[in-house]
């Protein structure tokens, strides 16, 4: 493990169509703008944007729960393991054209779900085209979009980087938050067919223009320093280490934080999936149980301002610490969906507006830079993998038990697991140098 200093290396390329050292304020906030547009636009590969549509892929498929839940799973396993080949490939080419490449791919993708079921009657060849529509839809929106974005967020920043994590999930917890009920609205008034199909349009044409136009990928690009300050000796001697792949994929603090966070995507997700399943097992209506992410979104959005406030302060392992707390709460109070109604909200809230900033803040902090997109790669491997275990787990779980309470109940010891590996993270001091 090495530190070096970067000094700044404009690029020409970096000034196409317009220089960001020109702008009157630093250009990293505008990154901030524009890297939350880039996660907020990936929902139609996210869970909470497949979910909405799960009932109405499964009467037009012929598909049963489980196939559905199956072909879900496999076609997020095979995103997820080309994503470390994504991180490598954004390392290499850079943020606008990995961004643009994943916005186009997740529009073609959406027109391609709205005919899925138009391509094959109902059997194993439906089944093999929704795997391959799933896997195109997880690995452009949920792997790279989200994965470039919050990489290029990461790399602008140092001692504010915990701020500009947190403004930025602010609004992409609400959007997460919020998506199922305005996702419910589209299907209603554009049938689920015309809404994956403006929703193309949205992602492939207008996330195209955004990441073609304003993102970058370092400031040391762009003739700026992180944070806008000037360079300096002081500046220098904050700069964090330069680790590689290799070495970082071999050290606790990336297995602590990387199952962490794999564990918020398997639990969230599962529970996102089959929410309205899980709510009418208490009685209650759909609109009543996907009602639950407003006052989730809510939690979530001060959750994450706070959190990234305190990132740039307390070690990443309290952070963790309190996620995974949080998370056991929501779990058991989801066992008693209709009853423990706030307690879901608070719970999952508070862990899913810890999530983004703790995986915007740790890899830089502990690894560097350099090697970002790399390391990135694997971390979101292993998360996608986890989301792709939670439907599929629960959707097991109640054809043998009869139901989602002892499915919910087993669910709780990862988060226990990873509240043990937190408690072992060793790591310096925000703005330290080991």
């Amino acid at each position: 493990m090495s530190t070096s200093g970067t000094a700044a290396r404009p690029s020409r390329s970096a000034d196409i169509p317009f220089a960001p050292a020109r702008f009157p304020f630093f250009y990293g906030w505008w990154i901030v703008a524009v890297a939350t547009v880039g996660v907020v636009l990936s929902i139609p590969g996210q869970t909470m944007g497949v979910s909405v549509f799960t009932d109405d892929l499964l009467a037009a498929t012929g598909s049963s729960r489980v196939q559905l839940a199956n072909a879900y799973l496999a076609g997020t396993v095979a995103s997820g393991l080309t994503l470390p080949l994504g991180g490598r490939v954004l390392d290499r080419i850079g943020a606008r054209p990995s961004a643009a490449l994943a916005a186009i791919g997740l529009g073609a993708t959406l027109v391609y779900l709205s005919h899925v079921d138009q391509l094959a009657d109902p059997g194993p060849l439906a089944v093999a085209l929704l795997v391959l529509g799933f896997f195109a839809l997880r690995f452009s929106g949920q792997g790279m979009l989200t994965m470039v974005s919050r990489t290029m967020l990461g790399r602008w920043f140092q001692t504010r980087r915990g701020l500009a994590a947190g403004i930025s999930s602010v609004f992409v917890g609400f959007g997460f938050g919020v998506a199922p009920l305005v996702l419910d609205a589209w299907i209603g008034r554009a049938g689920w067919r015309g809404a994956w199909r403006e929703m193309a349009l949205v992602v492939g044409v207008g996330m195209t223009v955004v990441a073609l136009l304003f993102y970058r990928d370092r400031p040391e690009d762009c003739g700026l320093e992180m944070d806008g300050e000037p360079a300096s000796p002081e500046r220098a001697a904050r700069e964090e280490p330069s680790v590689t792949r290799a070495e970082a994929v071999r050290s606790l603090r990336f297995w602590a934080v990387t199952f962490a966070l794999a564990v918020q995507a398997m639990v969230v997700t599962g529970v996102t999936f089959h929410i309205v399943d899980i709510g009418a097992r208490v009685g209650m209506e759909r609109s009543e149980a996907v009602a639950v992410f407003l006052p989730m979104s809510v939690v979530s959005t001060f959750t994450a301002l706070v959190g990234g406030w305190l990132g740039d302060r307390l070690r990443v392992k309290r952070l963790l610490l309190a996620m995974m707390a949080a998370q056991v709460v929501g779990i058991l109070a989801a066992v008693h969906l209709g009853s423990a109604y706030p307690l879901v909200a608070l719970g999952l809230g508070i862990s899913g507006g810890l999530f983004s900033p703790i995986a915007t803040i740790a890899f830089p902090r502990f690894f560097g830079r350099a090697h970002l997109g790399a390391i990135a790669g694997v971390e979101m491997m292993v998360v996608v993998l986890g989301s792709a275990l939670g439907p599929s787990a629960l959707a097991l779980g109640e054809s043998l038990t009869g139901g989602y309470a002892w499915p919910l109940y087993g669910c709780v010891i990862f988060p226990v697991v990873a509240l043990g590996l937190a408690l072992r993270l060793d790591e310096p001091a925000p703005g330290s140098v080991e």
